[in-house]
C-alpha cells in the first residue's frame, strides 16, 4: 500500500471530512459538525488521522487518547476503495499511535447492525466485550 499517505487532519480538512463521512461512514454522531471536529482537531491534533491517495480522501479513523484509554471512531473506507488495506493501514497507524502515548488497549464503537464494520474489526483482531453496555447522556 505504498501509494497511501496517513497523517493527521488539519482544520483545512474538516469540511472535507464532514463531507466524506456522509458518503463513507455509518450512521451519524451527535459530534459530526464542524464545531465538534474543530474541538476535536484543536485538543488533539493527532488524533484525527486521514488516509489519501493522489490526494483524494479515501479513509478515515479517530484515534483518541485520554491518558487512561485508547478510544477508536469514525473508521471509514470509501465505498469505491474498499478491500483494498486501506482500514487495515489506518487501524495500525492508529495503534502505533496509542503505544508511543503508553496507551494499553484500544477499543472501537462500532454499530451493532454495521456487519461490515465488525467482519474490518474482527479481521483487525478486535473482538465484541459483552461484559460491557455502553451508558450515554447528551450534554448539549
Amino acid at each position: 500500500m505504498t501509494d497511501l499517505r496517513i497523517r493527521a487532519a488539519t482544520p483545512d480538512d474538516l469540511d472535507d471530512v464532514l463531507a466524506f463521512w456522509k458518503v463513507a461512514a455509518e450512521g451519524t454522531s451527535i459530534s459530526d459538525d464542524r464545531s465538534g471536529v474543530e474541538h476535536l482537531v484543536a485538543r488533539d491534533p493527532g488524533a484525527l488521522l486521514l488516509g489519501e491517495r493522489d490526494g483524494t480522501l479515501v479513509g478515515t479513523v479517530i484515534a483518541g487518547f485520554d491518558g487512561w484509554r485508547c478510544h477508536l471512531y469514525r473508521l471509514a473506507v470509501h465505498p469505491d476503495h474498499r478491500r483494498r488495506g486501506i482500514a487495515s493501514a489506518l487501524l495500525a497507524a492508529a495503534e502505533e499511535r496509542f503505544v508511543a502515548l503508553g496507551g494499553r488497549r484500544g477499543d472501537a464503537m462500532v454499530l451493532v447492525r454495521n456487519e461490515r464494520a465488525q467482519h474490518a474489526w474482527r479481521a483487525a483482531g478486535y473482538r465484541p466485550e459483552e461484559r460491557w453496555r455502553r451508558w450515554v447522556k447528551h450534554l448539549a
